[in-house]
Parts: C-alpha cells; sequence; structure tokens
C-alpha cells in the first residue's frame, strides 16, 4: 500500500505539472506550438470526460448495466452528426465577441441585460454540485488509495485533502484564467494542459482496464466467474429503461453544448473551422476509446468486492490495488485526479466570466458615477471581481461537496445536466424561431429552474430525513398531486420525470409569452443574426447618423475596459480599414457607436456593453430610457436598411454572394440558395467558403471518386476573377455559370447565372457536329476499307501483271530463240537464191517470219506498258544521233520496198528515254513504209517555242478523218489498210501508250500530197548528257565484208548455226563459239585481230555484257560490239549503253545486222588507209 505522503505528493506534484505546462503554452508562439495545436482543440472537448466518466460510469454500470452509454451517446451525435450547428454558433460567438453562454443567449434576445443574468444564475446552481462532484470523487479517490495509512489525513486542516485540493484548483484558475480582461481572448496555456490531462486520463483508464481485463483475469475467465456471482448476473441481465436511456442521451446532447465549460472550450476558444472538423471524428473517438472496459471493469469489481465490500465508483482504483500494482494504482489515481481537475478548473473560469460581466457589472455600473463620467479603470475591477467569484464557487462547491453525504456521483452530474438543459428552449429556440422574444426565454427559464429545483434538486437532500421523506411520500401540506417526484400522480422515474415536467413548462412558457408580445426592433436585429435567413448580417454605412457622442467619450468609455493600448490599435485599425481620420471633437456616427459596443462586448459581454453604452448616451440625453431607444434606433435603422437591401437582392435574377477576405459568406439572396440547393444551416454569416463547396462535392460526388482534387478545382475557380466556371448538376439538368469579382476590401463577389438554355443549344450543335463528324469518320473509314481493299486488289493485279509479264518475257524468250535462228537461216537462203520457184517460197518465208517478228515483238511491248513495267529513264541527248540510228535500220527496208525515205537532220537535243522515243518513232515508220504502196516517206523536226515536233509525212492511202480515233484501239486496222499489209493493228496502240508513259503529246493529220502525217511533241533540252553508240553516218549499201572477223558468242546452237551461215553469206570471216572462254581462246588464236562482236545476253555462264568488257579488256576497249537479247527490258538497255555497246532485239533484222557490220567495217578501212 502506497504511503500517504507519496501519494499526496504525488498529487500535488501532477498540478505543478500542469501549472508548468500552463505557463509554458501561454509564452509559446502560434509556429512554435507546430502541427501538435492541431489536435489541442479536439482533446479540450474530452473535458466532458470528468471524474463522473472516470470513476462514476463503473459504479452506474455495475447497477443499469448499458445505461451509462447514453450519457456519451448525446455527445457523440452533437459533435460528430450536428457538426453544422455547432460550426454556426461558433460562427455567431466570433461575429458578436460572445464570452460566455450566458452572453449567447443574451444576445439573441436582444442583447437583454436580464436574460444574462438569468442565465447565470442558473449556471452557477446548476454547475456547483458538478462541481461538488469532483471534490467528492477525489476524496473518495484518496480514501480508497490511502485505506491503510492515515497519518496525513490526521493533520488539523492540511489533513482535509478535498480543502487542499480545492485551494489549488481555485488558485491555478485564477493564474491562467482571469490574465486577461478580454474574455474572447485565447487561453492557450490553459486549454493545453486540459488537452494534456485528457491525454492523461485516457491512459490511466485504458490501463486499468487491460490490467484487469488481461492481468487479473483472462476475458473467458472473467466472465465464467460473473456468472458464478449473484450481483454480476444482476447486472449482466439488467434490461435497461428505454424512457430513462433517451431522457439521458437528451440531457447529454445539450450538456455538451450548454455546459458552461463546454461552450467555453467548444466556441470561445475556438480558433479555427479545421479544429471541427478535426474534432468531428476525434472526439466521438475518444469517447468510445475511454469505455471501451467500462464493463469488464465493473463485472470485475462485482466479482472482486461482492456485497458492497468497495464504492463501486472506486472499481477503477480499488482493483489495481487488489491486484497488487502499485505504480498502476497511482497512475489511476492521477488519472481521476485529472479528470476532476480539468473540469474544475474551466467550469470556474467560465462561471466566473458570467459573474463579473452579468451579474456584478450591471449592478456596479448605474450606481457608479465614475462609469457616468468615463474616468473609472474597470478592467483591473473586472479581473478582481473574476478572481473572487472563482474563490467563492469553489468555496460554494466544498460545502456542497460536504452535505453530499453518500450520494452516488452519477446522481450528482445527471442533476447537473437536468438544470442546464434548462436552457435548451432558449438556445435552440434562438437559433430556429425567429419570433422568440427575451421576455419568453427569461420566464421559460425560470419556470423550467423552478420545477427542476422542486422535482430534482430539493427532493436529493431529503432523503435523508424523515420530514424530508414525507414531504415526498405525501407531498406540500398534504396534497398528494403536488408530490416533487410524481406531479400530478405521474408514475415516473425521478429522472425522467423532473426532467418531462421541468422542459415541457419551460417550452410552453417560452412559446406562450413570445407570442403575447411582438419582438422589439433590437430584438428582430439580433433574430436576423441569429436565425437562417436568406441574406446574412451586413453593416450599411450610417454616416448620415449622427448622436451628442464625440469621438473622444467613446475612446474614453472603451479604455475603460480594453486599456489604453489596446483601445488605440483598435480605433487606428478602424480608421484605416474606412480611410477616415478620426477627430476627437467630432460626434460620433452610429457605425463607430456599434464598433465601440463590440470592442466592450469582448471585455465584459454583449448585453452588458450594451448597458456601458446606454450610460455613455446618458450624458447627452434626458434618461436612460431615452439612451437605450436611441442605441436601439440605431439597430432598428439597420435593421431597415437590409431589409431593403435583402428586398432588391432577392429581385435580382442571378445568385449573388459575397465573402470576406477569410472567404466567409457575409451576405447573400434567395437565388444564391435555390440555384446551389443549399440548405439554410449554409446561407448563414460566417459560413466558409470551402464548407458549402464540401457539401456541393458530397451531394454530387465526381464519377473518379477523387473529391478532393474537385473541391481544389472548385476553390480555385471560385476565387479566380474574370474566369468563368461552369458547374453541372446533372440531376436537376442545370447548368450554372460562376463569375467572382474582388471586393476592394479583399472580399469577393461571386454570381451564379442559370445558363441551362444556352448551353444546352451549344450541346445540341456538338452533338450535331458529333453526328456529323461520325457519319464523316465512318464514311471515311468505308472508304478507307475500301481503298485497303482496293489496294489489295491492285496488288493482286499487279502481282498478275508481274506474272504475265515474266511468263511473257520467259515465253518470249523461249519463243524468240528459234524464231531467231529460223530468221537467220531463211536470211541466208534469199542471199543465196538467185530467182526461180524457189527464190519466190523462200521470200514467202522470210515475210512470214518477219510477220510473226512483229507481232510477238508487239503484243510484249503492251505487255510491259500495261503492267506498268516500262519507267522512263529522261536523258538529254541529240535528236540527230537518234534519226541517224532509225536511218541506218529503216533504209535498207524503204530501199527494198523502192520508197523514197528521207530524214532531214536537226540538231536540237530532246529530254526524253531515248529507247522509248526510239520505240515510238519506229512504229511511226514502220506503219508509215508499211502502209505506203508507193512514193515516198518523209521524217523530219520543227521548233516550236521549247519543244520540239518530230513529223512522219506518207503518201500512203491516208486515214479518214472520222476513223482518226479509232485507229489507237488494240486490233483496229482501216479496211484499205488491211488489204496493202499485213498485221494486227497493235502498232499505234502502242504508240499511244509510250506517249502517255513518255507524258509527250502526239498528233495526226492528212497530209497535202495525200497520205498521212504524224507528230509527236518533245521537251526541247539544254544540255546533252547522253550520247548513243550509233553517231557516225555511213553509207548504206551493202559494204563487202569481207576480210572482217566477226566473233559470235551463243549458248544456241541452232542460233550459233544461223548466225555463222549468215555472216558466212556476206563473206565474212566467223568465230562461234558457245561461251566468253571460248572466245578469248579463238581471238588469241587469231591474233587479235577482230572487226566486231555479237554477244547473246543469256549465257550459260554470265551474261553477254560481262562477256564483252572481259574481251575488250584483254583485246582493246575500242572492239565494236552488239548485244542480241529477247529481253527488252530498260535494266538491259542501261547496261548495254554504259559500256557503248549496241542493241539489236531478237529476232534479229538481218538488215539492221548488215548495217552495223558495214558501219563496222567501214570505219576498220578508213583506220587501215
Amino acid at each position: 500500500m502506497l504511503h500517504d505522503w507519496g501519494v499526496i505528493a504525488t498529487a500535488f506534484a501532477y498540478i505543478g505539472l500542469l501549472f508548468f505546462i500552463a505557463s509554458r503554452g501561454d509564452r509559446m508562439s502560434a509556429g512554435a506550438r507546430g502541427r501538435a495545436s492541431q489536435w489541442i482543440y479536439p482533446l479540450s472537448l474530452a473535458i466532458y470526460c470528468t471524474s463522473w466518466t472516470f470513476f462514476g460510469s463503473v459504479g452506474f454500470a455495475t447497477r443499469t448495466s448499458i445505461d451509462f452509454l447514453a450519457i456519451y451517446v448525446g455527445p457523440i451525435v452533437m459533435i460528430g452528426l450536428c457538426t453544422p450547428l455547432l460550426r454556426r454558433v461558433i460562427a455567431l460567438a466570433k461575429s458578436q465577441n460572445i464570452t460566455s453562454i450566458a452572453d449567447f443567449i443574451a444576445a439573441r434576445y436582444g442583447k437583454s441585460q436580464k436574460v444574462a443574468a438569468t442565465v447565470a444564475l442558473i449556471a452557477i446552481i446548476g454547475s456547483v454540485p458538478y462541481i461538488a462532484l469532483q471534490l467528492k470523487a477525489m476524496a473518495s479517490s484518496l480514501e480508497t488509495i490511502l485505506s491503510e495509512d492515515q497519518a496525513f489525513s490526521k493533520i488539523p486542516v492540511l489533513g482535509d485533502i478535498a480543502l487542499m485540493v480545492t485551494l489549488a484548483m481555485a488558485v491555478f484558475a485564477v493564474l491562467f484564467g482571469t490574465r486577461h480582461t478580454n474574455a474572447t481572448e485565447h487561453q492557450h496555456g490553459l486549454i493545453l494542459a486540459i488537452a494534456a490531462e485528457s491525454i492523461v486520463k485516457l491512459v490511466a483508464f485504458i490501463a486499468a482496464g487491460a490490467f484487469v481485463t488481461f492481468w487479473m483475469f483472462s476475458p473467458v475467465e472473467l466472465y465464467e466467474r460473473a456468472l458464478k456471482t449473484p450481483e454480476a448476473v444482476r447486472a449482466i441481465e439488467y434490461v435497461p429503461s428505454i424512457g430513462n436511456f433517451l431522457i439521458m442521451t437528451l440531457l447529454s446532447f445539450c450538456a455538451v453544448m450548454l455546459l458552461p465549460r463546454q461552450f467555453h472550450v467548444s466556441v470561445v476558444e475556438n480558433s479555427t473551422a479545421a479544429e471541427v472538423t478535426r474534432a468531428r471524428w476525434l472526439f466521438p473517438l475518444y469517447l468510445v476509446a475511454i469505455n471501451v472496459f467500462v464493463i469488464p471493469i465493473a463485472i470485475a469489481g462485482l466479482v472482486i468486492f461482492p456485497f458492497g465490500a468497495v464504492d463501486a465508483d472506486m472499481f477503477v482504483l480499488a482493483l489495481p490495488i487488489e491486484g497488487n500494482a502499485q505504480l498502476l494504482s497511482l497512475a489511476v489515481f492521477v488519472g481521476g485526479l485529472s479528470a476532476a481537475t480539468a473540469m474544475v478548473i474551466v467550469e470556474c473560469v467560465a462561471l466566473s466570466i458570467m459573474v463579473s460581466n452579468d451579474i456584478v457589472l450591471p449592478l456596479v455600473l448605474p450606481r457608479s458615477d465614475d462609469a457616468r463620467i468615463g474616468q473609472k479603470d474597470f478592467g483591473d475591477f473586472l479581473l478582481k471581481a473574476r478572481r473572487f467569484s472563482i474563490f467563492a464557487i469553489m468555496v460554494m462547491a466544498y460545502f456542497y461537496y460536504r452535505a453530499l453525504g453518500n450520494t452516488q456521483l452519477v446522481a450528482i452530474g445527471l442533476l447537473s445536466f437536468a438544470a442546464i438543459t434548462q436552457l435548451a428552449p432558449a438556445f435552440f429556440g434562438g437559433l430556429f424561431w425567429r419570433r422568440a422574444t427575451a421576455r419568453g426565454a427569461m420566464a421559460g427559464m425560470l419556470v423550467g429552474f423552478a420545477v427542476w429545483l422542486y422535482t430534482l434538486f430539493i427532493p436529493s437532500f431529503l432523503e435523508n430525513s424523515t420530514a424530508g421523506l414525507m414531504l415526498l411520500q405525501h407531498g406540500p401540506f398534504g396534497i398528494e398531486a403536488l408530490r416533487p417526484q410524481a406531479l400530478f400522480s405521474a408514475d415516473l422515474p425521478p429522472l425522467l420525470h423532473g426532467v418531462l415536467w421541468s422542459l415541457a413548462l419551460n417550452i410552453l412558457t417560452y412559446v406562450v409569452f413570445s407570442l403575447a408580445r411582438a419582438p422589439s426592433a433590437i430584438e428582430l436585429l439580433q433574430a436576423d443574426l441569429f436565425v437562417p435567413n436568406a441574406l446574412a448580417p451586413i453593416a450599411p454605412s450610417f454616416r448620415r447618423w449622427r448622436t451628442t457622442v464625440t469621438v473622444q467619450d467613446i475612446q474614453s468609455t472603451v479604455t475603460q475596459y480594453l486599456g489604453p493600448d489596446r483601445t488605440r490599435e483598435a480605433f487606428a485599425a478602424f480608421a484605416a480599414d474606412r480611410n477616415i481620420v478620426l477627430q476627437t471633437a467630432a460626434p460620433a456616427d452610429f457605425e463607430l457607436l456599434q464598433h465601440a459596443e463590440r470592442l466592450i462586448a469582448s471585455s465584459i459581454g454583449a448585453a452588458s456593453s450594451r448597458l456601458v453604452m446606454s450610460l455613455l448616451l446618458q450624458r447627452r440625453t434626458v434618461s436612460a430610457k431615452a439612451a437605450l431607444k436611441l442605441l436601439d434606433d440605431s439597430h432598428a435603422a439597420l435593421h431597415f436598411n437590409r431589409e431593403i437591401l435583402q428586398t432588391a437582392l432577392n429581385h435580382v435574377r442571378q445568385g449573388i454572394a459575397v465573402f470576406d477576405a477569410d472567404l466567409q459568406l457575409i451576405c447573400s439572396n434567395r437565388q444564391f440558395s435555390e440555384l446551389l440547393a443549399l440548405p439554410p444551416h449554409l446561407v448563414q454569416l460566417g459560413i466558409p467558403l470551402r464548407e458549402i463547396l464540401e457539401f456541393m462535392g458530397a451531394i454530387n460526388p465526381p464519377p473518379a471518386g477523387d473529391g478532393n482534387n474537385l473541391l481544389q478545382l472548385r476553390l480555385r475557380a471560385y476565387t479566380t476573377e474574370g474566369e468563368p466556371y461552369l458547374e453541372r448538376f446533372a440531376d436537376r439538368h442545370l447548368v450554372i455559370e460562376v463569375r467572382a469579382n474582388r471586393m476592394p476590401g479583399g472580399g469577393l463577389v461571386i454570381t451564379f447565372s442559370d445558363v441551362t438554355p444556352s448551353f444546352e443549344a451549344a450541346e445540341a450543335l456538338e452533338r450535331a457536329n458529333a453526328t456529323l463528324e461520325k457519319r464523316v469518320r465512318d464514311r471515311t473509314e468505308e472508304l478507307t476499307r475500301l481503298n485497303s481493299e482496293l489496294a489489295l486488289a491492285k496488288g493482286i493485279a499487279e502481282d498478275a501483271n508481274a506474272s504475265k509479264t515474266r511468263f511473257l518475257a520467259a515465253a518470249s524468250h523461249d519463243i524468240l530463240q528459234p524464231l531467231n535462228a529460223a530468221r537467220l537461216y531463211v536470211t541466208s537462203l534469199v542471199e543465196r537464191q538467185n530467182g526461180g520457184e524457189d527464190s519466190r517460197l523462200v521470200e514467202n518465208i522470210d515475210d512470214s517470219l518477219e510477220a510473226i517478228e512483229d507481232i510477238l515483238g508487239a503484243l510484249l511491248d503492251i505487255s510491259r506498258l500495261d503492267a506498268g513495267a516500262m519507267t522512263p529513264a529522261i536523258t538529254s541527248f541529240r535528236m540527230a544521233d537518234l534519226m541517224r540510228s532509225l536511218e541506218i535500220e529503216f533504209m535498207p527496208i524503204a530501199r527494198d520496198k523502192g520508197l523514197d525515205l528521207r530524214f532531214v537532220a536537226c540538231s536540237l537535243p530532246v529530254e526524253s528515254d531515248r529507247s522509248l522515243l526510239r520505240r515510238l518513232l519506229q512504229n511511226f515508220i514502220s506503219n508509215a513504209i508499211k502502209y505506203t504502196p508507193r512514193g515516198r516517206v518523209l521524217i523530219g523536226c520543227r521548233r516550236r517555242g521549247d519543244a520540239l515536233e518530230i513529223s512522219i509525212f506518207d503518201t500512203g492511202v491516208g486515214i479518214p478523218v472520222q476513223k482518226r480515233g479509232e485507229i489507237f484501239k488494240e486490233f483496229h486496222r482501216l479496211e484499205q489498210g488491211a488489204r496493202i499489209a499485213r498485221g494486227l493493228g497493235l502498232g499505234l496502240s502502242i504508240v499511244e501508250r509510250l506517249a502517255r508513259v513518255l507524258n509527250h503529246r502526239i498528233a495526226i493529220s492528212a497530209n497535202v500530197s495525200g497520205g498521212s502525217a504524224f507528230s509527236v511533241t518533245v521537251p526541247v533540252a539544254t544540255a546533252v548528257n547522253h550520247t548513243a553508240a550509233v553517231t557516225s553516218a555511213t553509207p548504206l549499201s551493202k559494204t563487202p565484208m569481207s576480210g572482217s572477223l566477226i566473233v559470235c558468242i551463243e549458248n544456241d546452237p541452232a542460233i550459233l548455226d544461223g548466225m555463222k551461215t549468215l555472216l558466212t553469206a556476206w563473206d565474212a570471216e566467223v568465230i562461234a563459239v558457245l561461251d566468253a572462254d571460248g572466245a578469248i581462246s579463238a581471238i588469241e588464236a587469231a591474233g587479235g585481230r577482230v572487226t566486231g562482236v555479237l554477244v547473246d545476253y543469256h549465257l550459260d555462264r554470265g551474261n553477254g555484257v560481262a562477256a564483252i568488257r572481259e574481251i575488250r579488256r584483254r583485246f582493246g576497249d575500242n572492239i565494236p560490239a552488239i548485244l542480241i537479247t529477247a529481253d527488252r527490258s530498260p535494266a538491259v538497255r542501261a547496261a548495254a549503253r554504259e559500256e557503248n555497246i549496241a542493241v539489236l532485239n531478237k529476232p534479229v533484222k538481218p538488215a539492221s545486222l548488215r548495217a552495223l557490220l558495214g558501219q563496222w567495217r567501214t570505219q576498220q578501212m578508213v583506220a587501215a588507209e
């Protein structure tokens, strides 16, 4: 067991620690308090958990099981669910400089001094039993922990621990609760100490509960032993009374707001709206945590201490002592001490403010001449009055504690709660009923309090005496209908009976007296401030109003209560805000009077400040009544102007809301709340913009669920000037445009316009555009699909064409090879015939082979043109070279037919594909020779600006004008032409395709001398970058070939033999070999004397171009060469052109071959000379 001195030293050491914490808190700056400050306000609310919670809840649970929870359900509902109401009360208190619960209720009812005094008296009488409860709990805990060692308690006076603790707490409250006259100034040190005590009592109670539940017993063991203990079984099986539970919930709901200490910490000491938000969840969590082990401790106490061996209220302390846990016992004792001291200190501070402001000052001021002339400093007087009040209240509580006897802690607490609840009708009714008056509020409170005294307070003293019991059983004067605990024979539990009767009569009187007389002007004005209305309070200008009171008078009066320094600062700020200069001798307007009234209210409350201002005005008026009327008239004028503004704003179609620099609502119209669908409590004075936006986010949550980002976006949009923001309410099909504009003082005017029609029109247009875009997109996708299919089909077709081209190329090679051999053999025969029938047959065979050759060549050309295999290679070359090569090719043919073929030389260079242009001109010249039976063919050029027109004139059969559009079709021939020459009608079709590939224009006209005139127009070049293999002109007669050595390389033996036969017929010496190696060996054997080389392109090893390159490397670069091939591709021609090699396509035309060989021989003979 702990010794007396150790326990007493611990108790005083703990109180000393509180002194240290409070002193440190007062000295710390806001920055030094840091992040820990955000937890101080929620923890300070836990002052609700007094020694009643710490000790009494366990005792209550031993008798009524879970009924004790009703004491905590009410606060959870108030703080956790009625947070908007708490915020509204806080905002009103800040705007009115409210100092206490009495000041708040008095301010609502026209700042009535009588209402303030009534509330103060009820609060004091109702709180004294509660303070006595704390003293009783501490005394009982000391008796429990010191039961075996009474050394200290035997010392006179000092041995009275309750008295010592009473004095210590009084000193603490005086030192840290009455340091400033400004009652609205935050007591940081005091509140920090309260928050620390909340942590201490929570930790101590949880530690005791955990020790009992898991150390002394296990949960299962505790339950099993409880079932064997009759008292524990009775507690477990107890059926709670619904009526009692609900009435205790109601009492606790009202008490957490109306108890002086709770109003002080929750309203007066509140700093920011964020503190309320945090307390909304932290305070209920605290209440749950501190009550977790109440039932286990109660059952364990009934098991360990049966038959009342220990007071049930002290189980939480007695059980650790029984378990021999000395340190835990000491910690639990300190926890109980903490629960009691926190309540007593704050309660005394709050009550002392009410005593000084609402009782002492109203009695002193009217009777003080110093007050009338404005000379007395009331600041010091106020502090002394409050300090004396604290000691007086503590002494009253001490004597009440001595008179309590063995009354249960819970009974005392509920008695106090019932007394404070008599303030509820005036408090809550004043917040929601505009018609309520001061007379109604005061009458209701007095009637309700009188019934409380008769039914609850007085009976608590009568149960211990015979006369008292007689009164309780038979009523006064034997009138049983007036029995205190059974009025009019109502058979109800005492608590339920007393609360129902007192509250019912309270409310009835409140309503009847309020309706009996209309509210005064000042009451109407204050009702507008406190009751939800479409327009929050504002402060119009009253500079045109003047009184006979000067600025100097007002400053002197305010200095009496706030001191010279604070007064000087307050008036300087007032002048700076309004950009005016205060002249001390000038009469004060009502705006300055109201400012002074609010300043004084921060020190002595709203009701007393009104009294002070009336005394000030009495100096210049006839009577106090006239002074009060003058003061009230100023408020009435304010009310009248506010109503005018209200009406004007409500007739504006837009929603309008005005917020101050702190983004708190100061003005709005009806449309504002209707457009945003805001409940009434969110359009009141002081509601933060953030809270309104949080509500909007709650009823219309974002689809993504990220509400915090939406809140920040809205807050930024609502405070950005000039940038419109669209609010969409999908559930109401409403779109609102929000615009913000800055005010000179730093506030905001926000307008809300319904733009739903224009927005719907824009959406309809957007939907139409989207539909059109979708149709375009679908059509585009369809076209893309068709294009893809077309591209695929085109690819397939191109592949097919390529296959066809490859097939025709291969087929042409295979077909032309034997045809070439046959042509060579036939030509040899023609050369050897000297007439006769055999000669005619051979010529017929030669003609037939030539026709086959023409047909195959035409088919191959058309195939390549249609497949797009012919890609023009545009170069610049001399037209004279091309015409010379054509002359060499066609002159023998024209001579054999007896035609006069003439080429008119041209020196201009042109831009075209030489090979394709040559092919085009070949077809024109070939047709001209073919369809001209007699006469001549003329090929000439004429410049046409930047172009060269190449014309082919003939004297043939001609082409009728109506048939000229048909001759370029495949397989189309004119009748007169078919009679003259054989053919398939493909030549001009090839010409048309070649001209399209080359982008050259072709034309046809009639020749003046008969026949036809064809032309093709070619661009003129500025320079020459291509030189043809054949450039020099040689006689086209049959040049003798004797003495020439021709090397033939061909991998087809038949063609090789035919070529050798033809050349031998021309008197040439021939070396015929199958590959390049054989040719090189033969040339070396012949001594390297070679006239020319004829090489096939497709050899068994390599190609003809490579073979010619190797022969020239060995025997000289100037050896003439002809590449003979059936491959008509541009690649082959380009490769030959790079090596300066002439090209003849199979089947070889003997005349062309003879012309080239004759040219070589002539050049050789000229060189030999």
